[in-house]
């Protein structure tokens, strides 16, 4: 029998040509983004005005199940790609478990995390088009880290709308973007009109996603020769995350590995989206039967939690519907840590899966995923960003499964980036200060009362 490595490795030569599409391989394909105006499904031309017009004909293309990565972009990818495949046996070992766990690491890379496989496609695509400014939000940092790394790469202006709770939580996350040449403005701001109207009815309000998308759009569509670019939940931003699962499945082919579960953290959809996209599309081909699980935040909980409606995916209700599961675009979390995680709603494509029964979902509470988090720096010796702990959390909860039954499954899990900036939260957990907060059905109500009509 052939040894694993604890490392997978794959050459240049083995990196993924061309991204996978996953709507094109669904048999019911996601409900189209509407226009709020004329309750239409929204045109290339429409959606032309937000984002760049290669990028608008990639979020509506249900039919291409491969897109060509340009050469650019692949030569981009190949600074910080492929990334390892690990096999975690120190994890095993210290759970006495007969499962075999493997994640596959992003955190390879300055930015940190999986965000910069989109930023570089987004930006590139910016540059063709001959735009010079682009505005974004970002909730842990992440995002915005891996766009200012591209816009510097080829010389395009940005403005990052950073929630501000995480803007507070996380300085050098600040520092580091602004290192790229970003400019930083905490959200909610004084810089736009839904921003002054959001703090005039919520003052003391951390912010959110939602609050910070509203701004960066405002923007873009008054700003000559600007668009807005987007780091999770839309559709080409998953597409271009499935150089994940194309790596990942390719690394397992080698070894003749076949997982039985693989598991992701979900905020808005990416990097799940982006590591399930090739053994999703067999499984909807009847080729396998993974067993897959979309983990969040117990304090944001679209999936677990949520209405499977049409939604704005902003909290100032300037962006296209998509229908989705949703906590209401009306919904504040709670300034817990996972800032990635923190949005109210779910890519269309995680949803409509969700919706068929193709993926399972599960909630966990802050100070469990930490639990995990530490367990894994102890043992596998690298610090997890918050949001990657939630994945680390039921990829443990799994395991413990299997040393109870005596089962021997396959287990594959996102480790989508590493946590060396996100200290104040493993303080929080260590002095024990960390608390964790589900918000109530009543709570969950007002979000869902702001759903609009349809």
């Amino acid at each position: 029998m052939t040894k694993i490595p604890y490392k997978i490795y794959l050459t240049e030569d083995e990196m993924p040509k061309k991204w996978l599409n996953l709507r094109a391989f669904m048999k019911n394909k996601p409900e189209p983004i509407i226009n709020p105006g004329t309750k239409q499904p929204c045109t290339l031309d429409e959606l032309s005005h937000i984002f760049c017009t290669e990028l608008a004909k990639q979020e509506l293309n249900v039919t291409d199940k491969y897109i060509e990565i340009p050469e650019e972009i692949q030569s981009f990818y190949k600074m910080y790609r492929p990334s390892p495949l690990v096999r975690a046996y120190n994890l095993e070992k210290a759970l006495g478990t007969p499962a075999e766990i493997y994640y596959k690491f992003e955190g390879t890379n300055t930015s940190g995390s999986h965000k910069l496989n989109s930023a570089a496609a987004q930006v590139y695509y910016a540059k063709e088009q001959g735009i010079t400014k682009l505005t974004t939000e970002t909730g842990a940092g992440q995002w915005g880290t891996a766009l200012s790394m591209a816009c510097a790469f080829y010389g395009v202006d940005l403005s990052v709308y950073m929630v501000k709770v995480s803007s507070q939580q996380k300085p050098y996350r600040k520092a580091v973007i602004e290192t790229y040449g970003a400019k930083v403005i905490p959200s909610p701001s004084d810089t736009t009109e839904v921003g002054r109207k959001i703090l005039a009815e919520n003052p003391e309000t951390g912010g959110s996603l939602g609050c910070a998308i509203s701004e960066a759009t405002e923007v873009a569509m008054k700003t000559e020769n600007c668009r807005y670019v987007l780091g999770s939940v839309l559709n080409h931003v998953l597409m271009h995350q499935s150089v994940i699962g194309l790596e990942s499945k390719t690394a397992l082919d080698k070894y003749g590995i076949k997982p039985d579960i693989i598991i992701g953290c979900a905020g808005g959809g990416s990097n799940l989206g982006g590591l399930i996209a090739p053994f999703m599309a067999e499984k909807i081909e009847e080729k396998n039967d993974i067993k897959f699980i979309a983990v969040e935040p117990a304090s944001c909980p679209s999936l677990t939690r949520g209405k499977y409606a049409y939604d704005f995916g902003d909290t100032g209700k300037q962006t296209p519907l998509m229908k989705m599961y949703t906590l209401g675009s009306g919904f504040m979390p709670s300034p817990n840590h996972a800032g990635g995680l923190r949005y109210h709603g779910m890519s269309t494509v995680i949803s409509k899966l969700y919706d068929e029964g193709y993926i399972d979902a599960v909630s966990v509470e802050q100070t469990k995923v930490f639990d995990a988090a530490v367990m894994f720096a102890k043992t596998e010796g690298t610090l997890p960003a918050p949001e990657s702990s939630h994945a680390i959390r039921a990829a443990v909860d799994e395991a413990l499964k299997c040393k109870k039954t005596g089962e021997k499954k396959t287990i594959l899990f996102g480790l989508t980036g590493t946590g060396y900036f996100d200290m104040s939260a493993y303080q929080s957990y260590l002095n024990g200060t960390m608390t964790d907060y589900i918000p109530t059905d009543e709570e969950l109500q007002k979000g869902f009362d702001t759903l609009p009509e349809m």
